[in-house]
């Protein structure tokens, strides 16, 4: 059975060894309540920082649940391949899975895009509640997955906007385009890959992705799904020129 891993936000370091430290609230109840490890039970932790500490649980009682740090490990599980997944707002469970499944191969940040033909976006409160229950998907991915480094989730821009300020390559996926993904050439990193809502982009913001230099792709012959069209095509690029080599 393998060792539960549990992110923590505050800065852990290889100094505290030995140390016993409180697991914060959303840490504990995962442990004690979700997970049901019992005073003995081995687990994992990791801040995001790099690395991860083997840990012992010490207690769990209404005092708090606390660990005690047995030790670091600086290992590291992140691609050689720095990828930004633009992917345009979807519904509530399709854009969850993409975001889980592109943390789980190895994207390093995550643009939200507004589109012409995604998902609304509430506004407000309402919005930032869904852009922290991103975030929260990437974190629980990292702790399934074993990365020690959390990919970064960006606060929604639209298509236009975020084309104008990204700095790197970049590649757009469209059903109609003249090349299968597996047959361009690699391009210089940082890259992105833009992946449109249902109905796909539409041609303005295909115009404005071309323009400033982005590759059109496609994923075979079949019209896949957004969350689908995400994993795959970030499994593709993992064989191709990442990790999975």
């Amino acid at each position: 059975m393998s060792v539960p891993r549990f992110f923590v936000p505050s800065p852990l370091a290889p100094a505290l060894a030995g140390s016993t430290v409180e697991l914060p609230e959303a840490a504990a109840h995962h442990a004690v309540r979700v997970v049901r490890l019992a005073v003995g039970a081995a687990l994992t932790l990791f801040d995001g920082a790099g690395g991860e500490y083997a840990a012992t649980l010490v207690r769990a009682d209404r005092r708090g649940t606390a660990v005690r740090i047995e030790g670091f490990e600086a290992v590291e599980r992140e691609s050689p391949l720095a990828v930004t997944l633009a992917q345009a707002v979807a519904a509530n469970d399709a854009m969850d899975y993409a975001i889980r499944k592109a943390t789980e191969l190895g994207v390093t940040s995550i643009q939200p895009l507004v589109s012409a033909r995604s998902a609304p976006l509430p506004s407000g409160e309402r919005g930032d509640r869904r852009i922290a229950h991103w975030r929260q998907v990437v974190i629980a991915a990292c702790e399934q997955c074993g990365r020690n480094r959390v990919p970064e989730v960006f606060q929604p821009q639209s298509v236009t906007e975020w084309i104008a300020a990204w700095g790197g390559s970049g590649i757009l996926f469209a059903p109609d385009a003249d090349r299968p993904l597996a047959a361009l050439a690699k391009t210089p990193a940082p890259l992105a890959l833009m992946v449109g809502p249902e109905g796909g982009f539409d041609a303005r913001e295909v115009r404005s992705a071309r323009a400033r230099g982005f590759q059109s792709a496609r994923l075979g012959p079949r019209v896949l799904r957004v969350e689908t069209a995400a994993a795959a095509a970030l499994a593709v690029l993992q064989s191709q020129w990442g990790d999975w080599r």
